[in-house]
């Protein structure tokens, strides 16, 4: 097994994307924490992966715009596992394709604090423990949103390159203490990141839609997952700040 006692966490892990990676992760041998806002979804998640290895998966009910809930995130896996080797951060929600002219100071924050500061709280939380085990891997759920303009409204597109960013700048600043930092920018997945948006923005929804409609195919959320488990492996130990494209193709259109 790739992952073999190793203790992982995955934040919005109740379904979609955080859901695959965490049932990969666990089938490879990991010791997991579960994190999501969605109690009852991310209970259901641990108690099957427990019936598969007992005690190998814990639900933590997190909103990760909440520095508390970030932070007993960790404090948990250390008190469970006695380590943390792995950090997934996954959660994350969309906007309604609002441009900038029509974004919202409450919306554009609310955007930020779960996709962007959740993220930095938790790397943050994260690095003195990878230091002091001279180990340590981060992977981020980015977006193609992340690496081009016209994917989304301006505040989810600001949020996942400021990810992007995030992602690089800690790869290099802590490359030579063995702490590896990647991204994955998935294209269409077939997920329930929809219920996040709330009003759509017809003006900005019209804009997209030309490139939107360039993607070949929709993916499913364990197509994201094996991405993962390449870069949480030994597989890749000389991939360090790197923004793997996972969309069939959308991107070489």
């Amino acid at each position: 097994m790739k992952l073999e006692n190793k203790s992982v966490i995955v934040t919005g892990s109740a379904g979609g994307i955080g859901e695959a990676i965490a049932r990969l992760f666990a089938k490879e041998g990991a010791n997991i924490i579960l994190a999501d806002c969605n109690e009852e979804g991310v209970k259901k998640v641990a108690d099957e992966l427990n019936k598969l290895r007992r005690n190998s998966a814990i639900a933590l009910k997190v909103d990760v715009s909440k520095k508390e809930d970030t932070d007993r995130m960790i404090e948990v896996t250390l008190e469970k596992f006695g380590s943390l080797d792995i950090l997934v951060n996954n959660a994350g929600i969309m906007d309604g394709f609002e441009p900038i002219g029509d974004i919202s100071d409450a919306k554009w924050q609310k955007i930020m604090d779960v996709n962007v500061l959740g993220v930095m709280r938790s790397i943050r939380r994260a690095i003195p423990i990878f230091k002091a085990q001279k180990s340590g891997i981060i992977i981020n759920i980015a977006s193609l949103g992340g690496l081009y303009g016209a994917r989304a409204g301006v505040a989810y597109t600001t949020s996942k390159h400021a990810l992007v960013g995030l992602t690089k700048n800690t790869a290099f600043m802590y490359a030579k203490e063995n702490i590896r930092c990647n991204a994955i920018a998935p294209g269409g997945v077939a997920t329930n990141i929809a219920t996040s948006m709330g009003d759509i923005n017809q003006f900005g929804m019209a804009k997209t839609q030309p490139g939107l409609a360039l993607s070949p195919s929709f993916g499913q959320p364990e197509d994201i997952a094996t991405v993962a488990l390449f870069l949480a492996s030994a597989e890749s130990n000389f991939v360090n700040g790197a923004v793997l494209t996972a969309d069939g193709g959308w991107s070489a259109y």
